[in-house]
């Protein structure tokens, strides 16, 4: 069944509001803003319930505290209706994010009218105007075409697109060459190889031999949570692979880290593996997947190495589904998918994790006039994007949809130094820091950069 076009008849392009794609934490901040400056949002959310990405990996704790983690309009339009702030120093869950914050804003009144979950954008384009239309384009309405929960299609018009729609969804392949695996996909299907940060307090990992592979944040939490689960069921095995010849990266800071909680993270991880609790395995670049009786799977590297396993946790990191923009003009940096303006800045070839130039609405500009891609989208193959980061694009957005273009320029950020950073000859692989794209804001202090510093003039420019 097709539904007609809603919101047609007698409307102008200003008429229409503002559609969010995505209900996470910068989708819902999106639309706070844009209730601050005047503006109509509409969210559409493709899970069930608002934060859905987040809640697939609910059991883990992320390593900020919650005063790094609120958007300031969206606490403002909480407080309007009584609503507690957390313990500011204490360290939330992803699930307790998602209770504790996102559904109290989802369910305010100004927004429970404005978010609709089950709603999953199959396209973006121009009323009447395809991507090679240019004569009278910026005047026209975006159209989205969305299936609703009953299954029914529908066109919807929009003044302007904000798209929060993350990358939880499509993360990167274990294959080394930006491919799969072979026999990576045949792996996926007999549940050899999980999804991204499973909970491995659940059945199926104690008493197995676990493989994961990665290097980011989010395959140190798996790492951590598999060696506890060692510690405590004898028989569990944990093995650790990663493309860096060394694991200094994944080790991170320590004690120098802007977030002490991250510090310790890595703090834990190398005890982890010094201790033997954690094999850990260097320069492994996969590129071929086999299955093998009883429900198993050996994983062979490009050099000839093989590592055999029960279970593989794949944390390779994620890449931004463009596949519904194919017909909206875009201008992407070649190399991560980011806006050309942005990816210069946040290429992990050469970016300092530590540090990002604060940007707003200019520098996530494409040319097709009053469309964005925000949060962790935005970032697209580049793995250290902070939520602070998302706030604060979102922030300066509403306020160039609104007209008010010198709010807009005026973007400030401080983030806090991871203490180590990636660099030239680091592990090309773009791998996903998760949690820090779920956790980190601005803190109370300078931090001390340490790394390369990274801002207009710095990147991969020079």
């Amino acid at each position: 069944m097709v539904a007609v076009v809603e919101g047609q008849a007698g409307m102008t392009r200003a008429d229409h509001p503002v559609v969010v794609i995505g209900a996470g934490p910068v989708g819902l901040a999106a639309a706070a803003h844009l209730l601050e400056r005047g503006l109509e949002p509409l969210v559409l959310e493709a899970g069930s319930s608002v934060g859905s990405s987040i809640r697939a990996w609910g059991h883990v704790r992320l390593f900020s505290t919650w005063r790094y983690n609120l958007d300031p309009a969206s606490v403002r339009l909480l407080e309007k209706h009584g609503w507690q702030s957390p313990r500011p120093t204490a360290l939330p869950y992803g699930s307790q994010i998602v209770a504790d914050y996102l559904e109290p804003l989802a369910a305010t009144p100004e927004l429970s009218s404005r978010v609709r979950t089950r709603h999953r954008v199959l396209a973006v384009t121009r009323q009447d105007r395809d991507k090679g239309a240019g004569i009278g384009r910026d005047q026209t309405p975006f159209l989205l075409r969305v299936q609703r929960p009953d299954g029914s299609i529908a066109d919807l018009l929009a003044r302007a697109v904000i798209d929060a729609s993350g990358t939880w969804e499509t993360p990167a392949p274990l294959g080394s060459s930006g491919l799969p695996a072979l026999g990576e996909e045949e792996a996926v299907q007999a549940r050899l190889i999980t999804a991204p940060l499973p909970d491995v307090s659940a059945s199926g990992f104690a008493r197995r031999r676990v493989l994961v592979v990665g290097g980011g944040h989010s395959a140190a939490n798996s790492v951590l949570a598999l060696s506890r689960l060692a510690q405590t069921n004898p028989g569990t095995e944990v093995l650790w692979a990663i493309r860096a010849e060394t694991p200094g990266r994944a080790y991170g800071g320590g004690s120098a880290d802007g977030l002490p909680a991250r510090g310790q993270l890595g703090a834990r991880l190398r005890t982890m593996v010094e201790s033997g609790v954690v094999h850990l395995v260097t320069g492994f670049r996969t590129e071929r997947i086999e299955i093998l009786e009883g429900e198993r799977l050996r994983v062979h590297a490009a050099d000839g190495r093989t590592l055999d396993a029960d279970r593989l946790i794949p944390a390779t990191g994620f890449r931004p589904d463009l596949s519904i923009l194919s017909e909206v003009r875009l201008d992407l940096d070649p190399a991560v998918d980011a806006p050309r303006q942005l990816g210069p800045l946040i290429d992990p070839d050469f970016h300092s994790c530590g540090t990002v130039e604060p940007h707003g609405a200019t520098v996530l500009a494409h040319p097709e006039e009053d469309f964005y891609i925000v949060g962790m989208k935005s970032y697209g193959r580049a793995p250290t994007f902070l939520m602070a980061t998302g706030y604060e694009q979102v922030r300066s957005i509403a306020a160039a949809l609104a007209g008010d273009h010198v709010a807009a320029g005026a973007v400030q950020l401080e983030l806090p130094a991871t203490g180590v950073c990636s660099g030239v000859g680091s592990d090309g692989a773009a791998e996903e820091s998760l949690l820090g794209a779920s956790c980190c804001s601005t803190p109370e202090k300078t931090p001390v950069v340490i790394g390369f510093p990274t801002g207009l003039a710095h990147g991969r420019s020079s």
